[in-house]
């Protein structure tokens, strides 16, 4: 059965190594069952729900991967887009969280769209490499600021003469922050699996031992999902003011996604040049995973670079996101856990994987003020406007402005100059 499902000899594979390749895809990214409910929870969704939702989402998006691209691809609520509906959409911009949920199905349902006509990587080839990279980074700092917040490590705090400060370094939360990110740094080089899951899970347990944090079991049933499920405003996100907010998602979603999945499918030699492949499959799996978890209950569901992990140990096939799919459903059995979990155990995992963002500067073409000055806007503004819409709309409209004032009018793609008329019409008329 699994044979015809998967066709495992085709790709070179076996049960074993499939399975042993999902293990090690889920212990990579599982940290996300604790990070993403303790991000959303922020919002006034309730923490055990979310956990639900998470998992949830997760696994029914990794089985659309599995059964209908069959790519070893783990799917889960995105870094980075969780943040942006919390501490952007929510937290600055004052909408309520269902209405954020109305505004990921929204995007999810353009996202189709655009997968379907084909149109979604016509967006791509049309955003330049450069700014595709600083939203990536920008994004990096984004959840840095976040982490090191008072809301994760409280490293960085308000500060009234120069507007961020240290904070005090001496309190058991900083310290267990640091503790954190050193526990998985390390274990990272040192390359062991699970390094982000290990270190918060160190953290939490010794936090519990100094009384710094409530031990609130283990294992029990899985909580209930009502509090979220169904519970998007759509009608609400169609208010005006969700114009960019739709817009960023969309356009976050389309780049980080196909980015993530062309990698990993690259390196599990999955899109050989000139021959046939299945990347509008997992494209349009990736789409219809979004909506899904909207009606749940979170924010934005993606395709996990966390994967290459499990391709690096051999996995091939569907299968693999079969197993990372299970193990997630199995996760659910942990919501005592994970509500045991504290911010500051889960800030040094989003600081980390703020810094593996920050790669994405290297790409960016320094030589060339037109790419790099919209790059660095991009990537600044970010954080220091606490919005990754702010970032992505000074990007693409300063790239725009840089490119027609040095006469360079070509090199601007028509998909660019709509993304930036969009931006400029948000800030004139909403």
């Amino acid at each position: 059965m699994l044979e015809s499902l998967f066709k495992l000899k085709e790709h070179g594979t076996n049960v074993r190594t499939e399975v042993v390749a999902g293990i090690t895809t889920f212990l990579t990214m599982s940290y996300i069952i604790f990070v993403n409910p303790a991000i959303l929870s922020t919002t006034g969704m309730e923490h055990s729900a979310v956990f639900v939702a998470t998992c949830l989402a997760a696994a029914i998006g990794t089985f659309i991967m599995a059964f209908v691209a069959n790519w070893p691809i783990g799917m889960a609520p995105g870094m980075g887009l969780n943040a942006f509906f919390a501490f952007t959409v929510v937290g600055a911009m004052g909408y309520s969280w269902q209405q954020a949920l109305g505004a990921v199905f929204i995007s999810g349902v353009i996202f189709i769209l655009l997968t379907v006509t084909g149109a979604r990587s016509w967006l791509i080839q049309g955003i330049p490499k450069s700014l595709r990279s600083a939203i990536a980074a920008g994004i990096g700092l984004f959840l840095g600021i976040i982490a090191l917040s008072p809301a994760g490590a409280g490293i960085v705090v308000a500060n009234p003469a120069t507007i961020v400060g240290l904070g005090d370094l001496s309190s058991p939360p900083v310290l267990f922050a640091i503790l954190g990110f050193f526990i998985i740094a390390a274990l990272d080089a040192l390359k062991v699996r699970g390094a982000i899951l290990i270190g918060i899970l160190v953290v939490t347990v010794l936090s519990m031992l100094t009384g710094n944090n409530e031990f609130k079991g283990v294992f029990s049933a899985p909580p209930s999902l009502a509090p979220t499920f169904l519970q998007l405003d759509i009608i609400g996100a169609l208010h005006t003011g969700f114009v960019h907010v739709i817009l960023v998602l969309v356009l976050v979603e389309v780049f980080d996604a196909t980015g993530t999945m062309i990698g990993v499918a690259k390196r599990a030699n999955l899109i050989p040049e000139g021959k046939p492949n299945r990347l509008g499959r997992a494209l349009f799996a990736d789409s219809t995973a979004i909506v899904a978890g909207s009606m749940l209950g979170t924010s934005s569901t993606t395709a996990y670079i966390e994967s290459a992990s499990g391709v690096q140990a051999g996995g091939r096939t569907g299968l693999t996101a079969l197993v990372v799919g299970v193990l997630f459903l199995l996760a659910l059995m942990f919501s005592p856990l994970a509500g045991s979990v504290p911010g500051y155990a889960t800030a040094p995992a989003l600081l980390y994987v703020a810094g593996l963002m920050l790669r994405e500067v290297m790409d960016i073409e320094w030589n060339d003020v037109t790419e790099a000055a919209p790059a660095a806007l991009t990537t600044l503004i970010m954080p220091f406007t606490y919005s990754i819409a702010n970032g992505l709309a000074f990007g693409f409209i300063s790239y725009v402005v840089l490119k027609a004032a040095t006469g360079r009018f070509r090199e601007i793609h028509l998909a660019t100059l709509i993304v930036a008329i969009l931006f400029v019409i948000k800030y004139a008329f909403f």
